[in-house]
């Protein structure tokens, strides 16, 4: 075989690229390639900018090139991590949504779900496209926060493919459990069983172009969350609690299980939930009825930043149950509290995509 630049493509073209499952030339990952006498250099960029990685990926080069060119051929490449938006453009699940952000929570009853549709509602009022999968398959909540409690979603074609539609409300594209299970029975699924419905809201759903895809997890660290999180491209997670000192334990697990190597999801921040209690009649009043600043202080504890304080409010409870989340609330304090979280939640997502540019 004739040493140029056209054959030595085709023989790089039977490299396959392990994290994105096609060869190097089709998916454009060749960069510098140039072809003089016996000599080959070329740039290669991968999915895992780790070391081991990298060598492995030279040495698939080396190995091709000697195999069909000869041992004589004398080989400089240089394997590098994908720069952060070619990354982007690459992912194998929801290629078109930007941010995949989970929600989650060590234990139940911490108002998560509150949280999460209030994050949503928050980016959308500032321009986002947004959209939510309700992921807590033993209580979903979404549906009666969004008031949608009656719909279903439809299919739809795309390239031949019938794809879920999701639900669309207030400009938000949701998909719950909920629509798929009978509203006032129990949903009794063994972990394999839910894993693959949860996974298939991702992988058998039209969400189409969005800036952010809000996961809001069942509250625990079990085999679905791992399971989910391993297949689903999350770019970061926000932990839910309470300032009582059994949901920060919890919470703490929580953290601790996103940083396991295994899974290595960068923690944006916790957020306190019920931090105090204001009654509605006495609006300057707080009440730190369990405990204060318990949330703010296990993030310092465990350098991961602080995303703010929710107050325990009636308004809250009754905007969630009439289908309109506390934040498009007009100038009250908790609307104000949640504009707040949100700035500090997309700055956190901004550093992030700094943190990632530099590390390619």
């Amino acid at each position: 075989m004739e040493l140029n630049r056209e054959e030595v493509l085709k023989v790089l073209g039977n490299i396959i690229e392990p994290d994105l499952k096609k060869d190097i030339v089709s998916l454009n990952l060749i960069e510098n390639l140039e072809v003089t006498g016996q000599k080959v250099s070329l740039t290669v960029a991968i999915s895992n900018p780790a070391l081991h990685a990298r060598k492995r990926m030279q040495e698939a080069i080396q190995f091709n090139l000697k195999r069909f060119f000869g041992e004589n051929v004398e080989i400089e490449a240089t394997v590098k991590g994908m720069a952060a938006e070619h990354k982007e453009k690459r992912r194998k699940i929801l290629p078109e949504v930007k941010h995949i952000v989970a929600i989650a929570s060590g234990k139940g009853g911490v108002g998560k779900s509150t949280i999460t549709a209030n994050i949503a509602g928050g980016l959308m009022k500032l321009g986002y496209s947004v959209g939510i999968v309700d992921a807590d398959i033993y209580g979903p909540s979404m549906p009666t926060m969004f008031d949608v409690v009656g719909e279903r979603p439809t299919m739809v074609d795309v390239d031949g493919k019938q794809l879920i539609s999701p639900v669309l409300v207030h400009d938000l594209k949701l998909l719950s459990i909920g629509f798929f299970t009978d509203q006032d029975n129990a949903v009794v699924w063994r972990g394999p069983m839910a894993s693959k419905a949860l996974t298939q809201m991702f992988t058998d759903a039209h969400w189409g172009e969005l800036d952010f895809l809000l996961v809001d997890l069942p509250p625990g660290t079990g085999d679905i969350h791992l399971s989910l999180v391993q297949t689903v491209p999350l770019d970061g997670v926000v932990i839910v609690s309470t300032p009582q000192e059994v949901a920060l334990a919890d919470a703490r697990r929580g953290v601790n299980m996103f940083k396991m190597d295994s899974l290595k999801i960068p923690v944006l921040g916790i957020v306190e939930n019920m931090a105090w209690f204001t009654p509605a009649e006495l609006p300057e009043n707080k009440y730190f009825i369990f405990g204060r600043d318990g949330a703010k202080n296990l993030a310092e504890g465990l350098g991961v930043p602080f995303l703010g304080a929710i107050p325990l409010v009636q308004s809250v409870c009754e905007a969630g149950d009439a289908g309109r989340p506390a934040v498009f609330q007009e100038n009250t304090a908790v609307s104000k509290a949640f504009d707040e979280l949100v700035s500090k939640f997309v700055n956190e997502i901004e550093i992030l995509k700094k943190e990632k540019s530099l590390h390619l």
